[in-house]
């Protein structure tokens, strides 16, 4: 911490996610937090992060967070490719890390950096991605450093109100069925598997599949059991390329060596069972969701696409700086109005959740079994999907 007793915070990132992150630490005002210092890539996209988010400091590298000593945690929200690197990067340095979702991944080595969706097998992927994982875990494990692992799902109201129910009932969770799904993605390199390690499924089916592994780690604690993993199971496809120009229009998905739909299912050592869908086919804005069957209960829970307030309008005049909802390409007719976005998808806690871990040095409710477990089942869901078979985890 600085000499005023602050939390002092190293940004990797300038992009969506950093954005997400800054807004959501803005509603939290119950610890004292300096914005140190952020670094991107492009000069152009740091120093306008830096004024919009008042970090005192900008640069394009990385060893400057590592360098200042003042900084007690670096937030990464980069590209995944880089993810592993700045991790272990950052422990080393004697930082406590967020590290946005995927933990890692598989990006190629050099000499297959290209269409290696396409051309390198997802079991040779799933074997190196073992590897990259038992290294991160070691390192975390034997630092005395933080690693928190930015899901939001896990920090959402509804989401966290249903773990509170599970554990106070001890239900049973005997199904669970989430969904994230939009109309593509804003990146540039979303279509590429050696910039996200994947396609729809690491990019937005993670997070409602953090969230059932979470809620099931929830129930075993209330009931007493030890609830793992047993199976996966998965399809992915590669739709979008099939439609014409015209068709294509209103669908913002261009995969190359990824996929844009996924639906994968997971039995848990209790027999029960989890579906979770991903999909860059969706449009009207995105949808986040999950449902859970118990035996004494069921609930659902909405994210995103909620009712609170509705708008119609019959042009877009004066609209430009106006945000009703994330992935909605108009503004025109009727529309869900996504309501303080950073608190009901669950950023706010999160940032809480996080700064109060490191202030008060307790453990983060989205921790590294989660980042671990829930990139292992996504590598073993794209080995399925090759092997047509399920896979044992």
């Amino acid at each position: 911490m600085n000499k005023k007793g602050e939390i002092c915070i190293g940004m990797a990132g300038a992009g969506r996610a950093t954005e997400l992150h800054m807004n959501a630490l803005k509603r939290f005002g119950g610890l004292p937090v300096c914005r140190k210092h952020i670094i991107a890539r492009r000069w152009e996209q740091v120093s306008d992060a830096k004024v919009r988010f008042e970090f005192q400091k900008a640069s394009l590298n990385f060893q400057d967070l590592l360098d200042d000593e003042e900084i007690d945690v670096i937030d990464i929200c980069t590209p995944p490719y880089v993810h592993e690197e700045m991790i272990i990067s950052a422990m080393q340095a004697g930082k406590h890390v967020i590290c946005e979702k995927p933990l890692c991944g598989y990006f190629g080595i050099v000499g297959e950096n290209e269409d290696i969706g396409n051309r390198i097998t997802k079991s040779q992927m799933y074997d190196e991605l073992l590897i990259s994982l038992e290294n991160i875990k070691k390192l975390v494990k034997s630092s005395n450093k933080k690693f928190m692992y930015a899901e939001n799902f896990i920090y959402a109201p509804s989401v966290r109100k249903s773990a509170e129910i599970i554990e106070k009932k001890k239900s049973k969770i005997l199904f669970i069925k989430g969904e994230e799904s939009l109309k593509g993605s804003s990146s540039r390199v979303a279509g590429k598997w050696n910039q996200t390690g994947g396609g729809t499924f690491i990019r937005t089916g993670a997070h409602p599949l953090s969230a059932a592994l979470w809620l099931k780690q929830i129930e075993g604690n209330a009931r007493g059991e030890k609830i793992v993993i047993e199976t996966v199971m998965a399809d992915m496809a590669r739709i979008t390329p099939s439609l014409s120009e015209y068709d294509h229009r209103h669908i913002a998905a261009y995969p190359e060596d990824v996929e844009d739909f996924g639906v994968v299912i997971i039995t848990f050592s209790d027999r029960t069972k989890a579906v979770i869908m991903a999909t860059d086919t969706l449009l009207g804005g995105s949808k986040n969701c999950i449902e859970l069957y118990c035996n004494d209960t069921v609930i659902n829970c909405k994210l995103t696409m909620s009712n609170l307030m509705e708008t119609y309008f019959p042009d877009e005049d004066r609209l430009e700086n106006v945000y009703l909802s994330e992935m909605l390409p108009l503004k025109l007719g009727w529309n869900s109005v996504a309501l303080d976005d950073e608190i009901i998808r669950g950023y706010a806690d999160e940032m809480k959740d996080f700064m109060e871990c490191i202030y008060y040095d307790k453990e983060p409710q989205s921790d590294f079994e989660i980042a671990y477990n829930t990139i292992k089942v996504i590598y073993s869901a794209y080995k399925s999907a090759e092997l047509r078979h399920s896979v044992s985890i």
